[in-house]
Parts: structure tokens; sequence; C-alpha cells
């Protein structure tokens, strides 16, 4: 029988000032890993799904009706300290996994700006690159290049990712056999390898099994330690309050609420009941309707 898995101790967060965006003698470009003002991402509703050759036709003659496009993100502003942990919450569809993919470079902003600072390490392009036919083994040495690891360097650091990874001979099988938590495991261990400035993670911390989740979290924190920027997408409110230094909710592509994190997660809960009870009372009210 094996022994039962350890459990990771919450560590101590880094202290961040009261107002981390208060003035100091240190420049903004020493001080913040991540700038956004006024960010905005628009989405046209006009070729949301496959339309026929007689469609797209009689389209051409039909009068608009309804909006023609929608925002994903709209006026977002925030800035990300370097050393600090921040988490991105809300409810699906708000935005958050858009706005991890515009930080990622996959996706262009509509308006507004983003200044980066150093270099940016993601598991969402990492997963977008992984070639399906190679083995987990390959791919971690195709992504080194991609990251811009030279052969050495890759060389030196490919044991240590497949320990890391451990998911055993899976390691030299092709890609297209794994799993979605073996796939977010080799991602996750290339993308924390690299040592980068600024780390993008959305849900990974969510997979895998106990002791991997300990790993996962526990390097997390060595990053956060070693003054490094770190943006993560979760629905896990444990590790958004002990892990992080901050939060900001999103809800409908706008930042609500920005700033410490139990306060944060408490606004989105309770956000999150009256939005339930309102579609409960609606529900009901039609209910009634029809019956009558």
């Amino acid at each position: 029988m094996s022994a039962p898995a350890e459990t990771l101790d919450p560590q101590p967060v880094p202290e961040l000032p009261d107002d981390p965006y208060a003035p100091s003698s240190v420049s903004d470009a020493e001080r913040f890993a991540i700038e956004v003002r006024d960010l905005g991402v628009r989405y046209s509703l006009r070729f949301t799904r496959k339309t026929t050759v007689r469609e797209s036709f009689t389209n051409m003659f039909r009068r608009d009706e309804g909006p023609s496009h929608f925002w994903a993100l709209r006026n977002v502003s925030f800035k990300v300290e370097r050393g600090e942990s921040l988490a991105v919450i809300g409810p699906n569809g708000a935005g958050k996994s858009t706005l991890l993919q515009v930080l990622a470079g996959i996706i262009t902003p509509t308006e507004g700006e983003i200044d980066i600072r150093g270099q940016v390490s993601s598991l969402l392009t990492l997963g977008a690159g992984f070639d399906q036919d190679l083995s987990g083994r390959e791919n971690i040495l195709l992504a080194g290049a991609f990251l811009g690891m030279s052969t050495r360097e890759i060389q030196g650091r490919l044991e240590d990712i497949v320990e890391f990874t451990d998911i055993g001979a899976f390691i030299d099988a092709p890609i297209r056999t794994y799993s979605s938590g073996m796939r977010a495991r080799l991602g996750f261990s290339i993308a924390t390898s690299v040592d980068p400035d600024l780390l993008l993670l959305d849900e990974v911390l969510s997979t895998g099994d106990q002791v991997f989740r300990a790993k996962s979290q526990a390097r997390v924190m060595e990053l956060v330690r070693a003054a490094k920027g770190i943006v993560l997408v979760t629905h896990d409110m444990n590790w958004v309050t002990e892990f992080c230094n901050r939060a900001m909710l999103l809800e409908h592509g706008q930042v609500i609420a920005e700033g410490d994190p139990a306060e944060i997660v408490e606004l989105h809960k309770a956000n999150s009941e009256r939005t339930r009870a309102e579609k409960a009372a609606e529900a009901a009210r039609i209910a009634a309707t029809r019956a009558v």
C-alpha cells in the first residue's frame, strides 16, 4: 500500500505595499513587470457560425438586426509588480482567458496599450506549440528552442523537466496519446524551467494528483520569492487567498474590483450568489407564467 501523499503547507506570501501603485523612487520600468492601460478586445458577431451559400447571399440584402460585435474585454487597466502574484477571477465568460491570451501575444487587442518587461513564459503558447506526433521528450527540446534556449541549456535541463513531469514511460510516447492532465504537467514543467520574468498560468494548478499539485505550488512560490511576476487565472479560491498577493475580479469583460485577495474572493462569492438567485427567480417566474 502506497504512502499517503504529502500536502504542502501554505508559505508566507511576499509582502507588498498597501498601495502598490503609490509613488515610489523606483522607476515604473524597474517596479512593474506589466502595465495594461484601457485594454479592449472586440469580436464580430456576424460570422460566429457556419452559414450556407444561400444564407450568405440572402444576408447581403437583409437589414442588420441587433449588435454586430461584442467586447470580450473593455477598459481594462492594471499593473503587476515584480515579485507579485496576481490572481484573475470571475464567472465563466468574464474574459479571464482572453486576457491571458492577450498578455501571451496570442490575441492582438483592439484598443489599449500593454507594456511587458522581461521574458514571458506561458502554458497557453507552449500547449499550442506541442507537436502531436513527437514524444514528450522531443517536445521538450522543441519547446526549449521556441523559448529561446540554446541546445546546451535545453540538454542541461532536460532530465530535470522529465523528472518533474513525472509521467513515467509516457515521456517517450507521442503527445497525441497523452491525457489533458499529462499535457498540463509537461507544459507546466517546461514553462517554469526557463526562469521567466513573467509566468502566465490558466487553471494548471488544479491539474494532476495531490503530489503534483503540491510540487506545482512550491515551484510557483519559488518564482514569487525570486521577484518574478505571475498572472494566474483560477477557479480555486483557496489558491487565491493562500498564495497570491493581489486579486482582480472580472465580470462581462471589465474590472469590477482589485485588491486584497480575501476581500476580492468574498465579493466574487457574493456576486455569484446574487446572480444564481436572480436566475432562479427568473426561472420560477417563467415556469409560473407557463402554468397559467
